[in-house]
């Protein structure tokens, strides 16, 4: 079970927020990159504003798609203390110094200079393709409470059960509606996940 792409995970979610239609304080957040495509896809059938919001995993040196952590703007940083605790400083500063100047320079090229993103009293929802060890998520939802949002939603249409369960003590609401105990990577549960270029994303936000 899964979906066609993002266009159409992007539709399935919409279906299971569609309370937050046309509610004007409402704003989806699509996390760079592969988040990006399903927001726009949301905010447009819920009629709502799009933005991108961007955190960085921080994966294992010898492993990059397993997440030790992730950092936000503003200076946010979440560890994921299973995975961080194996790891020594030298073997994790790097790749956190690493990521965020990647950070800032997507920050840069995508804000699209509209200047720093302002949640004050909004409802954020985060939008993300999937959610594999929740770290990515974590630091999101940390970023939108010091944004100052006064409700923050983490919304994907794909997750690990572990993930979710660690994001719900953390959001106000958690919505996704395919989970699985034994989850593997994101892309299983798509049939096209091909890569989203810088260029997409900025003409999703543009648009």
């Amino acid at each position: 079970m899964g979906y066609r792409n993002r266009l159409e995970a992007g539709a399935a979610l919409a279906d299971r927020l569609a309370e937050y239609t046309a509610n004007p304080d409402a704003i989806a957040l699509g996390l760079v990159r592969g988040g990006v495509p399903v927001a726009a896809e949301v905010a447009r059938r819920l009629q709502i504003p799009l933005d991108a919001l961007v955190v960085r995993k921080l994966g294992v040196p010898w492993a990059p798609e397993v997440a030790f952590g992730a950092v936000g703007p503003g200076g946010v940083q979440v560890l994921n203390k299973e995975i961080s605790s194996k790891l020594e400083p030298d073997e994790m500063n790097p790749v956190i110094r690493h990521e965020q100047h990647e950070l800032t320079r997507r920050e840069r090229l995508f804000r699209l200079g509209r200047g720093r993103l302002d949640l004050t009293g909004r409802t954020a929802i985060i939008i993300d393709d999937g959610l594999a060890t929740g770290a990515t998520a974590e630091a999101a939802v940390a970023v939108a409470r010091t944004l100052s949002a006064a409700r923050v939603v983490m919304a994907a249409p794909v997750g690990a059960t572990a993930a979710v369960d660690r994001l719900r003590p953390l959001a106000d609401e958690v919505v996704c509606p395919l989970m699985s105990e034994a989850f593997g990577s994101v892309s299983r549960y798509y049939d096209d996940f091909r890569q989203i270029p810088d260029a997409e994303v900025t003409r999703l936000l543009a648009a």
